[in-house]
């Protein structure tokens, strides 16, 4: 039996950890300034690695047990590979505009697809 609601909260804090990425890159792209790397990336990249690698990891054994007709672990493994960049690429102002928000943007949809999942297995 697998422990949606464990789940749930771990989908929902990555939801929060990339929307934190995102307003953290947009302050950057305007400020110009980079983030410091051992007081601000490597803390908010290594908690939020920590998380997706387990995130990703029960999510795929959970979708290999009850699959799902629009969402399959390939994606993701690419949405945690996605977190890893932008949790750390969000503090740098230099980083492409459109390749950053498209990271963004597909890690919302893949996770938003799962806490979808979850609520509806929860209930």
């Amino acid at each position: 039996m697998h422990d949606t609601k464990g789940m749930l909260d771990m989908t929902k804090q990555l939801l929060d950890i990339v929307d934190q990425a995102e307003k953290q890159y947009d302050s950057r792209r305007e400020t110009k300034v980079k983030g410091d790397f051992f007081t601000q990336v490597k803390p908010f990249a290594d908690v939020a690695h920590q998380l997706s690698k387990k995130w990703g990891e029960e999510v795929t054994v959970f979708l290999i047990e009850n699959r799902q007709k629009n969402l399959h672990p390939n994606q993701i493994k690419a949405t945690v590979e996605n977190i890893e960049l932008l949790t750390v690429q969000c503090f740098f102002p230099e980083t492409s505009y459109n390749r950053f928000k498209s990271y963004v943007q597909s890690s919302f949809f893949v996770i938003e697809q799962v806490r979808h999942i979850f609520e509806k297995v929860k209930s």
